[in-house]
């Protein structure tokens, strides 16, 4: 009876593995089939090069090249901010926080990843906006600067949760060795246990870097929306993913078509940011 009830879980289980690579699949096919041509009927350096996004012109313009900046630029700069951020906070949950203090970190670590992205947004907006244009300037609208602080902060719940357990996950005895060897806590962690653990925190830069990419609402209410190319960390700019958004509630004909296809960009985008990622990973190891 044993034996078939463990046979039943491995069909189950295995049926579940099919219709997760299923999704993928379907999700593949549907933007390579519909992006794709959209990319040949308008020329795909023309698309992906071109400086001009107007539909509604006539004839219509679609040059994706200041969205695919500002996707690179605003998810850079969330980096730039959530990276030290999270890796320093998840240092200090692990190897040096008192339990007392841990107590209350932690779950406001975890109350981060539960906000809504539209509540960032709107604090972006009433808050950072505000504050960036009477302190820094630009135009009021909203910046590069503004979605990468905003963007930096979505992240670090991802980035500081991965990598806290990468870094529990190395075993005591290089920690215990370490000491052994008269090196101090401080540098033990830094320059032993961070080493150990840098193939689970670059995992959660991944996933962080797959969250600020791909985020939309709260982008769009805080990066200016200017499909321009940007010459400043105060320029308004419109990525990728608010792209979409913003214009396929009323798109029709090739219009929708090279929505789809800026989705495929996206999507390439992301494939190749984790393996230039992976590449790096392999050499370093």
């Amino acid at each position: 009876m044993v034996k078939y009830k463990e046979q039943i879980m491995k069909v189950v289980f295995f049926i579940a593995a099919l219709v997760s690579i299923a999704a993928v699949a379907l999700i593949c096919i549907f933007l390579f089939a519909n992006g794709v041509p959209a990319m040949a009927k308008i020329g795909i350096f023309n698309f992906i090069g071109g400086s001009t996004w107007a539909p509604l012109n006539e004839p219509a313009e679609y040059g994706i090249f200041p969205m695919i900046l500002g996707s690179i630029y605003v998810t850079a700069g969330a980096l730039v901010v959530g990276v030290p951020i999270g890796l320093l906070t998840a240092v200090y949950l692990a190897k040096f926080c008192p339990k007392h203090i841990y107590k209350v970190l932690k779950p406001a670590v975890e109350l981060l990843a539960g906000i809504p992205s539209v509540v960032y947004g709107f604090f972006g907006l009433v808050v950072l906006v505000p504050f960036i244009r009477d302190n820094i300037g630009g135009n009021g609208t909203g910046s590069i600067l503004t979605a990468s602080i905003l963007l930096g902060i979505m992240i670090l719940p991802t980035i500081i949760t991965v990598s806290e357990s990468a870094i529990r996950a190395v075993p005591d005895s290089y920690y215990e060795g370490s000491l052994g060897l008269g090196a101090t806590h401080e540098r033990t962690v830094f320059r032993v246990i961070l080493p150990a653990a840098k193939s689970g925190i670059l995992a959660g830069i991944v996933l962080g870097i797959g969250r600020a990419i791909g985020e939309t609402m709260a982008v769009i209410l805080v990066a200016g929306n200017q499909t321009i190319i940007p010459d400043s960390v105060l320029s308004g700019v419109r990525t990728l993913t608010t792209n979409i958004v913003m214009e396929m509630g009323y798109a029709s004909g090739l219009h929708r078509e090279a929505l789809i296809a800026t989705g495929v960009v996206l999507f390439v985008l992301i494939l190749l940011i984790n393996a230039l990622l992976s590449i790096v990973k392999r050499r370093s190891e």
